[in-house]
């Protein structure tokens, strides 16, 4: 008996034994996070505003009205407009009511008070910027024609003609008798073709004089720098410039002029001899 008690006491203790004692979870800690503590800065203390008075003397100055008075009767100090120069002139006021009316002219018509269709809208605007039109051409015309223009003449001019007794490509200024042409030129008043056959007349004596090599294809400008005085070579120059405005330019000159320039040539003649 006391055999079994002592199995049965071993029995429970060794039960006992191996029975599982729980594990305890360890426990994390986490850090808190600090914020920083905000630093106040303390305002410096505002310093009252003081207003100072100024305690300067300050000694009053007055005009003098003597020296005024003097000064204002000088005319250099009296700057009122005359009323002659303030009023405008009558051709001051004739272009100013002149620019006035052409504005008007391209004022936009009211039509709006009267009840008119498209299209005698459309004629009255029409007829109004065609009368505009037709006057301005009118002054225009009007303008050319006291500047001596002749309109149909500009697109379409004809070179006058100076009715030369022989063909100008084909001239040999030695076989031209130039006081009988001269003479003829004069009488008819053709002065432009006088003023040619002075210019072709110094030509020929200028190459009797072997100053230059006279040939029909050359230029007025090789004759011009074949003269080795540079004097002559300036007055010649000169001539050539009267030729070529008179004859290639058509000028039409009177007696006047033409004897103008004859003189020129008589003296150039006199330097050559």
């Amino acid at each position: 008996m006391l055999r079994l008690l002592c199995i049965l006491f071993l029995v429970l203790f060794v039960n006992t034994g191996k029975t599982a004692v729980p594990v305890q979870a360890k426990k994390t800690t986490t850090t808190p996070l600090v914020l920083p503590v905000p630093v106040q800065i303390k305002k410096a203390p505002k310093v009252p505003l003081v207003l100072k008075m100024d305690t300067a003397q300050v000694n009053v100055r007055h005009f003098d009205s003597t020296a005024l008075k003097a000064y204002s009767k000088h005319p250099e100090f009296q700057y009122q407009e005359d009323d002659a120069q303030s009023t405008p002139s009558w051709w001051t006021r004739f272009w100013r009511w002149f620019w006035n009316w052409v504005l008007d002219l391209f004022k936009p018509m009211k039509l709006s008070k009267h009840n008119y269709s498209p299209f005698i809208r459309f004629l009255l605007y029409a007829l109004r910027y065609l009368a505009i039109g037709a006057g301005l051409g009118a002054i225009v015309f009007l303008g050319l024609k006291l500047a001596g223009i002749d309109m149909l003449n500009v697109f379409r001019k004809k070179s006058m003609s100076a009715n030369l007794p022989y063909l100008e490509s084909l001239e040999n200024i030695h076989d031209i008798n130039f006081d009988d042409e001269l003479e003829k030129a004069i009488a008819q008043h053709n002065y432009r073709l006088a003023v040619r056959l002075l210019y072709l007349k110094c030509l020929k004596q200028l190459s009797d004089a072997d100053l230059i090599k006279w040939q029909i294809d050359k230029t007025n400008s090789a004759y011009i720098n074949e003269l080795s005085n540079p004097e002559q070579r300036r007055v010649f120059k000169m001539l050539t410039l009267q030729f070529e405005y008179t004859w290639y330019g058509e000028f039409a000159i009177d007696a006047v002029v033409f004897k103008n320039i004859n003189a020129l040539f008589m003296d150039f003649k006199k330097g050559i001899a």
